[in-house]
């Protein structure tokens, strides 16, 4: 019976590791960074141009603002309601924008740091990415072709890609604009 309940234990562990606010590990020697702060300009208007690629971005997470993103709350949405807070910052000119909207898988692939881990993002950049949050998972509005009612997501963790369905899931979300 004993072993019993500590497979039980080891498999909850395993299935829902416990949440920590580790610091970002980069490893800037043996990896080189794949997205240098070089390779950004800061527009001053809560936005930042990745110089790369020609896409703008709001600098911080939806439910985050501020020059260093600490004002607000990092927010989950459905898919639903991350597609609404893209048509709401239209709404609202943020940046004096109207065409934000919810980036591709490839996009935010992008702005993914290679030599970083939770989160593997350009802190620099992007503060507060993750700020204590439980999760890392960004949506695209990239379907999955797995499944016709899912979407992907972009893990800020680690930089890998997952699916879930649309309607009943959660995640954050970093606008974008071309």
């Amino acid at each position: 019976m004993f072993k019993k309940i500590n497979v039980i234990a080891v498999s909850l562990v395993v299935l829902f590791p416990v949440m920590t606010s580790a610091a970002q590990v980069c490893d800037n020697v043996q990896l080189p960074t794949s997205t240098p702060t070089a390779d950004f300009k800061d527009n001053g208007d809560g936005t930042v141009t990745h110089l790369k690629t020609g896409l703008m971005w709001k600098k911080c997470s939806e439910g985050q603002s501020g020059t260093d993103c600490a004002t607000g709350t990092l927010t989950q949405y459905t898919w639903k309601g991350a597609l609404d807070q893209a048509q709401a910052n239209n709404t609202a000119m943020f940046a004096n924008q109207v065409d934000w909207r919810l980036p591709n898988v490839k996009e935010l692939l992008s702005i993914t740091e290679s030599a970083c881990k939770e989160p593997d993002i350009n802190l620099t950049i992007f503060p507060k990415t993750l700020d204590g949050a439980v999760g890392s998972l960004y949506w695209s509005s990239s379907p999955s072709a797995i499944a016709a009612s899912s979407a992907l997501y972009v893990d800020f963790n680690y930089g890998s890609i997952t699916y879930f369905p649309k309607d009943n899931n959660t995640g954050y979300v970093r606008l974008v604009r071309n």
